[in-house]
């Protein structure tokens, strides 16, 4: 399986197969800390090879520096179909509500298949 994928936005929706995606960004910028941050969505766009359709489980945790969880993980189970062809995508779009952050800094997002580390993103937290 493959990471085509796997980013931050203001707005993302899964309609039909189709991915749209608004906004995409790495840093979210906040003027005192702590800080909320009102709404982000996480994109994840999954390609699977034939021999890999299957039920998969996946879940995504947040590390701060500190090695700290921001937030509780998030998990569920992707039902991979193929449709004919050789390989298969599945989507992952969530929406998150009033992210706190207690100070600037990096907070990674890790994506785990099956309980293996995938792949891993960072949000950068920065004062301005």
């Amino acid at each position: 399986m493959k990471t085509e994928i796997f980013t931050f936005c203001d707005f993302a929706q899964e309609n039909g197969g189709k991915l749209t995606i608004v906004g995409t960004f790495d840093t979210i910028i906040a003027r005192h800390f702590p800080c909320v941050h009102p709404q982000l969505s996480v994109v994840i766009r999954l390609r699977f090879d034939l021999w890999e359709f299957s039920n998969h489980n996946f879940r995504i945790e947040t590390h701060d520096l500190d090695g700290e969880m921001s937030m509780e993980a998030i998990s569920g189970n992707i039902e991979v179909k193929g449709a004919g062809n050789a390989t298969a995508v599945s989507h992952l779009v969530f929406t998150i509500s009033n992210l706190r952050f207690k100070s600037n800094g990096l907070v990674n997002f890790v994506l785990y298949i099956d309980d293996k580390e995938l792949t891993s993103i960072p949000l950068y937290i920065r004062k301005g």
